[in-house]
Formats: structure tokens, sequence, C-alpha cells
């Protein structure tokens, strides 16, 4: 195809955004109410859990497009690899040490 169809593209954005902000939303009400709060490590994980994943859009529209590297197929495949590794292996010590604190 010659005109790529962006629809299913920011479906999926609108669809992977509503998440965030529920939550965002559930952190800023824990916050206010004083109810204790939530630990700092958490803020850590939703940073950059949020800048993963929002990553994953970027690689899916430089594919889209074909910018660069991601002309190639196979490398914005690869990329997606390599950003979920990266992704769950980060999230998965964030929890780890966040639950050593003491």
């Amino acid at each position: 195809k010659k005109k790529v169809d962006w629809l299913p593209f920011w479906i999926g954005c609108l669809a992977g955004i509503i998440p965030w902000i529920v939550f965002a939303i559930y952190v800023a009400g824990a916050t206010i109410n004083g109810s204790g709060g939530i630990p700092t490590f958490v803020y850590f994980i939703y940073a950059s859990m949020f800048a993963f994943f929002s990553s994953f859009a970027v690689n899916m529209y430089l594919q889209y497009t074909k910018k660069g590297k991601w002309a190639d197929y196979l490398y914005g495949e690869r990329v997606y690899m390599i950003l979920s590794l990266v992704a769950k292996s980060v999230l998965a010590w964030q929890v780890f040490f966040g639950t050593l604190r003491p």
C-alpha cells in the first residue's frame, strides 16, 4: 500500500493512554487524601514505563513512515524486541529494589 491508514495507530494510542491517565488520577487521589501516599519507587516505575511504552508508538511511527533505518521492516521489529526486553528488565529491577527498601 502506498498510503498508510493511520486510524489503527491513533486508536491504539488512545487505548494505550487511558490506563496511564487512570493510574495518574489514582496516584493523585492517594496523595491528596493523605492515606499514607505511594512509595517513591512507584513514581519512578510510572515515569520509566510511560517513557518505554511511548517509545513503542514512536517506533511504530518510524516504521510506518519508513524513516532512516526503519525503512527496513526487520530493523523496526528488532527495535520492538529490544524495547520490550529493556522495559521489562527495568521494571523487574525497579520492583526488586523498591521492595528491598526499609
